[in-house]
């Protein structure tokens, strides 16, 4: 009986280590299913958004940062409009550019909402982190929302605040 327990066991260990492999917003193949061509003579409008996110934040001096969850939501804002986002560029606080998260146009169906998760370990943004973003619309189409959501729970203590994109150009 005590070997059937222990059998059981390491099966039920086993099976729950076999789980689907999760995939991250950095992985291109988390991208690739909302993958559209874009025709080049399209009537579509051109935009660039700015979004700064916090990788860390200060705590107590200059000298001790707090690292933190980072959450971007990309938000197609029209209830009938498809939109297309062109990039998704992530940069660090000296504005190098860390990482492009899809390197082809991707569509937000109206209403829908896509994120990119920067994990609590990932600091390479800094204190300053910033996205930007290229995007383009139908003509008359609201224009999308780019919002970051920070956050950081750590024993008792939790920390949590927001920030909204603003377009520039």
């Amino acid at each position: 009986m005590k070997k059937f327990i222990l059998l059981f066991s390491i099966a039920a260990l086993v099976m729950s280590c076999m789980q689907e492999k999760e995939i991250s917003s950095i992985n291109p193949e988390n991208w690739s299913k909302r993958k559209i061509t874009l025709n080049v003579k399209d009537s579509l409008e051109y935009g660039k958004s700015y979004l700064s996110i916090y990788s860390q934040i200060y705590s107590s001096s200059e000298h001790k940062t707090h690292n933190l969850t980072a959450m971007v939501s990309l938000r197609n804002t029209s209830d009938v409009d498809t939109i297309y986002l062109l990039k998704a560029e992530y940069f660090d606080t000296h504005g190098v550019s860390l990482r492009n998260y899809f390197n082809h146009p991707i569509y937000l169906a109206p209403l829908e909402t896509a994120e990119i998760i920067i994990d609590e370990m990932d600091i390479s943004g800094g204190t300053g982190s910033n996205f930007i973003f290229e995007w383009k619309t139908p003509k008359g189409c609201p224009e999308p929302l780019f919002e970051g959501i920070m956050n950081s729970t750590v024993g008792q203590q939790g920390l949590s605040f927001t920030t909204i994109s603003r377009r520039i150009k």
